[in-house]
């Protein structure tokens, strides 16, 4: 008994999608060349001689804006179950979802406010 009924498609598409890195790092990993070297374990630089170490420190803004982007657009995910059974779920589903996107902008401002979208 398949409990969400117009889902099967979508539950397809998730096990296909979901095994195809599964199988392409299987596959990589079975067919790479097994012999390695010295320069096997050097910084790659695009085909410069490398210098300086590889360890250098990033400023901690560009982490916090990729953080935030992950964030956001992980959530933005949610809504299209949402939208999908939109003229079904009533006005009941309606608030909730206007309730989760009020929550999105919320969140939004905040970041905002303390300087997590500037770039520079």
């Amino acid at each position: 008994m398949f409990v969400l009924t117009g889902y099967e498609y979508f539950l397809g598409f998730l096990i296909i999608s979901s095994s195809v890195p599964i199988l392409a790092l299987t596959a990589s990993k079975l067919l790479r060349p097994k012999t390695g070297g010295p320069e096997r374990h050097t910084t790659y630089e695009s085909g410069m001689e490398p210098f300086g170490g590889a360890w250098i420190q990033f400023n901690i803004r560009y982490y916090m804006f990729a953080l935030v982007f992950v964030i956001f657009d992980v959530e933005t995910v949610f809504l299209y179950p949402w939208a999908i059974a939109f003229n079904t779920l009533g006005l009941f589903a309606f608030i909730e979802a206007l309730i989760f996107i009020s929550i999105l902008v919320l969140a939004l401002v905040y970041a905002w406010r303390k300087g997590a979208l500037e770039w520079s």
